[in-house]
């Protein structure tokens, strides 16, 4: 995690004010986890220096998607409230030292948000977003691209991607054969669609050795 820490960083010196990271790539590629430790590596150093901004927040609620017919293919970029994304973004971005921002997390026992679930501290320097879509051009999310410093595009092994994706769905309930056709029918189609995004961002990263391109 160093390496990208020290990116980071090194980004950090060159600006002023509050710098806002993104984190996208497909599902499984480890988003979640490395956003999370790059927050709290610099937080160890300075308490409130960064602060997370999930994607995953803005899930629609299992009854949306129900009565849209979507959840089914809950994952898909029409199954965000993308606009709901934007406006916190656009929040986060412009309330360095003038006002904490709260925004949803998503809770994966409930597979449901969880309303003001994170704040984004007024102090915060870094705000490190992460998401499926964070490049996209369609589905209204392309303001995002515009309110980020740097986007990264972590990439991995296809099969260790996979394996996790598996387990993730076992852990939430689904039975073997459930969470393979999930991981087929819904999560692969998406890493697909966030495969054409990665020329949309700042740098590539491979989660296998750490390069970046």
């Amino acid at each position: 995690m160093a390496p990208l820490t020290d990116d980071v960083a090194r980004l950090l010196d060159e600006r002023s004010g509050r710098v806002v990271v993104g984190l996208t790539g497909p599902p499984g590629v480890g988003k979640s986890t490395v956003a999370a430790r790059v927050v709290d590596e610099f937080n160890s150093i300075q308490r409130d220096f960064a602060a997370l901004l999930p994607m995953d927040g803005f899930h629609l609620s299992n009854a949306q998607l129900a009565r849209l017919g979507r959840k089914g293919r809950k994952g898909a970029p029409d199954t965000f409230d993308a606009a709901g994304f934007l406006v916190s973004l656009a929040r986060v971005h412009d309330a360095y030292q003038s006002a904490d921002v709260y925004v949803p997390q998503f809770d994966r026992a409930l597979e449901e948000s969880v309303a003001a679930g994170l704040v984004v501290p007024a102090a915060a320097r870094l705000v490190v977003t992460e998401g499926n879509y964070l490049a996209l051009s369609s589905h209204h999310f392309s303001g995002a691209r515009q309110l980020i410093d740097r986007l990264y595009y972590l990439k991995g092994a296809d099969e260790v991607r996979r394996k996790r994706l598996l387990a993730r769905h076992i852990a939430g309930g689904r039975s073997l054969i459930a969470a393979e056709h999930w991981v087929r029918a819904v999560d692969e189609p998406n890493a697909e669609l966030i495969a054409e995004t990665e020329g949309r961002c700042d740098r590539t990263w491979d989660m296998d050795d750490g390069d970046r391109s």
